[in-house]
């Protein structure tokens, strides 16, 4: 008798405990006609560490998470209307501008009763002023609103708010006393003019002919691979520069509808654009310390309220000024109310450099992902304050 011993890998069984717990509350939320993503990051908080424990390798789902905003923000690229976005120039970049400091103030308002230091009133500013392009995005896509109007001024903003990431860590970097690398700064400019000089060429440009293109419309499996090369290949150059990953798989997806025959594109990446945007998601769940949020929950949601409030009304009063109407303008703020995932770099980086405390790290992780569950229910009510 011979007896056949099986070992199951275990980070495939914490794929499969990961797609049975999404389906499962996916499909509660769906009789609630909620969106998915909170789905995903309940999943997350449910299996993760503070949870049932079945999913404890947190760094493998947030690197394939990570995959998941290149690929949405390449999916927006081949959607986006690029003419449309160049004319959307000044609000992405002073609309951008005036948030931040904006939020920066409001900051200051409460840090100033609270005797905060200079150092944290600017740091806490820039973490709430980020907006989170993934759910901003996937929530765009399930009202079918990526290409109207309001869409195009907002992804302007989410695109100018990931080129600030950079300079953030930058004065983040001074106010600790640890000075960036000349070389560093000097890539990341070198990347600042390639982007340029990248858009300006796709401006320019009526039509993109790509090598071998009819040979690659006939042939399914070469299709998945060129459309991988290219939404991580451009990834990969602006991440090389020290500019965010997200970037390039944004110019390699204009690059592609420039091409005019894109359909093979999406549906070559669509189902690995599902999988991989979850599981972004996911990771913002495991992030939460449960323990830390039952103790500090009413401290948590007050915060998360204030946030929602001072943003929206920051961003409305940014859009309104750039030429949305008061109703569109109040839309626009709710769907950028929430607090983005480049936040979480943003705390990370004040915290081991010891801008703030364990405590105020907790606070800020605990915050964001709670604002990036709730920011679906916050954008329904809104809009329907606003559009009804």
């Amino acid at each position: 008798m011979i007896i056949v011993s099986a070992v199951v890998d275990p980070i495939l069984i914490s794929l499969v405990l990961l797609a049975v717990s999404i389906i499962v509350v996916g499909l509660v939320l769906r009789k609630l006609k909620q969106p998915y993503i909170i789905a995903y990051i309940l999943a997350g908080l449910l299996l993760g560490s503070d949870g049932l424990a079945i999913v404890t390798d947190q760094s493998l789902i947030t690197s394939l998470g990570s995959f998941g905003l290149i690929l949405l923000l390449f999916f927006i690229g081949m959607e986006i209307c690029l003419p449309s976005l160049i004319a959307n120039w000044r609000i992405s970049i002073f609309g951008t501008l005036a948030q931040v400091i904006y939020s920066i103030g409001a900051v200051w308002l409460i840090g100033a009763a609270l005797s905060w230091p200079f150092y944290r009133i600017v740091m806490l500013g820039f973490v709430i002023s980020l907006s989170s392009t993934a759910v901003v995005v996937k929530l765009l896509q399930d009202r079918n609103e990526t290409t109207t109007k309001i869409g195009q001024s907002v992804i302007a903003i989410l695109l100018a708010q990931d080129i600030f990431v950079v300079p953030m860590l930058i004065i983040l970097g001074y106010l600790t006393g640890e000075k960036p690398e000349l070389s560093e700064m000097l890539l990341q400019l070198a990347g600042g003019v390639v982007l340029v000089v990248a858009m300006f060429f796709l401006i320019k440009k009526d039509k993109v002919k790509f090598p071998f293109h009819e040979t690659i419309e006939q042939d399914r499996e070469l299709q998945v691979f060129v459309a991988f090369a290219l939404c991580f290949g451009f990834a990969i150059i602006t991440a090389f520069f020290g500019l965010s990953a997200a970037l390039g798989s944004f110019i390699a997806g204009i690059l592609v509808s420039k091409a005019k025959s894109t359909a093979w594109v999406h549906e070559s990446l669509h189902s690995f654009r599902v999988v991989f945007v979850a599981l972004f998601f996911v990771s913002v769940g495991m992030l939460i310390d449960v323990q830390f949020l039952k103790e500090n929950i009413i401290l948590i949601l007050q915060f998360v309220g204030l946030v929602f409030i001072t943003n929206n009304l920051i961003n409305a009063v940014v859009a309104k000024y750039f030429g949305q109407s008061w109703k569109n303008a109040i839309y626009v703020g709710a769907i950028l109310a929430q607090i983005g995932e480049f936040s979480f770099i943003l705390g990370m980086t004040g915290f081991t450099s010891g801008l703030i405390t364990d405590f105020t790290y907790q606070l800020i992780v605990s915050i964001i992902s709670i604002s990036l569950i709730l920011s679906p229910f916050w954008v329904a009510i809104m809009h329907k304050l606003t559009h009804n």
